[in-house]
């Protein structure tokens, strides 16, 4: 079921737009816990693999599972980049790099506001 969402985070979910570097919420967050889409609540991201990418938004080296997410050619802005969509209703997350750590080498770089950081311990859930 999806849950209604504020301003930016239709800007950035529906349309397909961006915030700024080093503004959202989670970018420099260091807390434990899944990262949902702020949508519809499907898991996409853990804690553990986030990193400082430099970027100014938050990065991950991999998905909780890659099935939880879609992976789509963008060529906007005159630029070739792997969007990244929740699988589970569609929503824009980010972009998919080759530039990020051992042990994928990938860099999933996501709008802090298309997430929602689940701190409760997973057996919780």
């Amino acid at each position: 079921m999806e849950t209604r969402v504020n301003k930016e985070q239709y800007d950035v979910c529906r349309l397909k737009g961006t915030e700024y570097p080093f503004t959202g919420k989670y970018w420099n967050c260091k807390e434990d816990g899944i990262y949902r889409c702020v949508c519809c609540g499907n898991k996409l991201f853990n804690s553990e693999t986030k990193f400082d990418s430099g970027t100014g938004w938050p990065s991950f080296w991999a998905a909780i599972d890659p099935h939880n997410l879609d992976l789509k050619l963008d060529t906007s802005y005159g630029m070739q980049r792997i969007e990244v969509l929740c699988h589970k209703c569609g929503s824009h997350l980010g972009h998919l790099f080759d530039d990020g750590p051992h042990p994928t080498g990938k860099r999933y770089c996501i709008n802090s506001v298309s997430l929602k950081l689940d701190n409760i311990a997973e057996d919780k859930i």
